[in-house]
């Protein structure tokens, strides 16, 4: 089914041509980016300071992750069938106004379950913010105005998930005002007003001339799937392994079947499923998605067991364990403003190359591990960390657009919203596999060889996206 996709601004009539995202609106989409990714990985150095304070258990602490990442991946692609149903702009302002109000909630949750209760809230604010970024790259840029925005989009994703647990660090130890790990949130309440006050005068406004109504049983059996899987993975360590976790494992597959067999019958009918059948036909966005799940899992799972063994392991602070990763993120950020003219040369080789790289940089993080524990830090994950960051950049820009790239405008939203939806349940999936894995070997092996041990696992899954990188296409429109 074809969709005419129609482009107005604010004050622009109908009529008036189609408005480009200038540079101003692209940062802003940007900020709006970085913040979701930026709060999913800041928690992680405060946890321990946040255990302290509200006397919380290390289950509740798991949830105070979770529980934002759980709503986030949930509600993501219904974030963005909402944005073409009501308009991006519109959704990206709202998500960004109730992600700034669930982060004041959070700075001064008095509790910590009131503090789990924010950060759901706060998930499912980043829920509809963040699809409408991609959207609207998608439906105001083309050519190599696009390829540019996808390339910074993809960069400032990377980028902001390393410096999330750099930036946690600082905070917590600066203990501003004596805010201590309250920070960490309420931080992100002036950089929100700032966002709403540039999106009002540089975001515009886009929207499918006829937009779909949204499938309720499609997201009712989505948010089932999604919850049946990675609850009882986040939670059951925690908590176990109670009975409940391991029934709600076992009714995955039978409700991820039946929501797939509702979306195909949707689909075939002639109507927009939440999440269509038919768009997993587009070869780039099947195997770019595919290729998401390894390296997303590898990377969360690793930004959570490094903050845990430099804190509880190697005894640094969290000032020094956040400074540890600056490496990577520097790097990172350098490598991906090359990434577009490697690309445009080298095609989709590039993910392959970054993913040799990153494997590399992995396999010396843990031999540095295991020759220098406990004297483990900054200087020791100094040449890992690097080479890790130069071969995460040539991996995550590049397949973002390549996800992307034949994607029709009329479904920028419901795109998007697949794609950033499999890139954060996997981010969970990371936390509750390489972090669980990692925390039950600690006992029976110590924190040196669950620590070397977990980062081997992640080089079997960094070999697993170099393998998957070959069937990309070579050439990336």
């Amino acid at each position: 089914m074809t969709v005419t996709e129609t482009i107005t601004s604010r004050k622009a009539p109908a009529t008036a041509a189609p408005p480009s995202l200038g540079g101003l609106g692209l940062f802003t989409v940007l900020l709006g980016a970085a913040l979701p990714l930026i709060d999913f990985f800041i928690v992680n150095v405060a946890l321990p300071t946040i255990g302290h304070d509200l006397a919380a258990s290390e289950a509740v602490l798991e949830l105070v992750v979770a529980g934002y990442g759980l709503a986030y991946a949930v509600l993501l692609v219904l974030g963005g069938r909402l944005g073409d149903l009501f308009g991006r702009r519109r959704l990206f302002l709202g998500g960004m106004a109730a992600f700034g109000l669930t982060s004041l909630a959070c700075g001064l949750a008095p509790s910590a379950w009131t503090l789990v209760a924010a950060r759901v809230a706060q998930g499912a604010a980043s829920a509809a913010m963040l699809p409408q970024v991609l959207a609207t790259i998608q439906a105001a840029t083309s050519g190599q105005r696009r390829a540019r925005a996808m390339g910074l989009y993809g960069a400032t994703a990377g980028l902001s998930m390393v410096a999330g647990q750099i930036l946690g660090g600082i905070l917590v130890a600066a203990d501003i005002a004596g805010t201590g790990w309250r920070s960490v949130f309420l931080v992100n309440v002036p950089v929100v007003l700032v966002g709403l006050f540039l999106a009002a005068r540089a975001v515009p406004e886009t929207r499918s001339q006829r937009p779909e109504p949204v499938d309720g049983p499609g997201t009712v059996l989505l948010a089932l799937s999604l919850l049946t899987l990675l609850a009882p993975l986040t939670e059951g360590r925690a908590a176990g392994w109670p009975l409940w976790t391991w029934l709600s494992l076992a009714a995955f597959p039978f409700v991820a079947a039946a929501f797939y067999a509702v979306e195909r019958r949707a689909d075939r009918a002639g109507r927009t499923p939440l999440v269509p059948p038919s768009l997993f036909e587009l070869v780039s966005l099947r195997r770019g998605l595919v290729m998401i799940v390894p390296f997303s899992i590898g990377f969360s799972g690793f930004m959570f067991v490094i903050a845990v063994a430099l804190q509880q392991g190697a005894g640094l602070g969290p000032v020094a364990a956040g400074l540890a990763l600056v490496p990577m993120a520097v790097v990172f950020f350098f490598v991906s403003l090359a990434g577009p003219r490697l690309v445009a040369r080298y095609g989709s080789r590039v993910v392959t190359a970054g993913a040799a790289i990153q494997g590399v940089g992995v396999a010396l993080m843990a031999l540095a591990a295991w020759r220098s524990w406990p004297d483990f830090g900054f200087v020791e994950l100094l040449p890992g960390a690097a080479i890790a960051g130069a071969g995460q950049a040539l991996q995550l820009p590049v397949v973002f657009r390549i996800v992307l790239s034949e994607v029709p405008t009329a479904r920028a939203g419901v795109g998007s919203g697949v794609m950033i939806t499999t890139q954060q349940s996997s981010l969970a999936l990371g936390v509750a596999t390489l972090g669980t894995l990692f925390l039950s070997l600690v006992p029976g092996l110590g924190m040196r060889d669950a620590l070397v041990t977990t980062l081997l696992v992640q080089l079997a899954g960094v070999a697993l996206t170099g393998l998957l990188s070959l069937r990309l296409p070579r050439t990336i429109g």
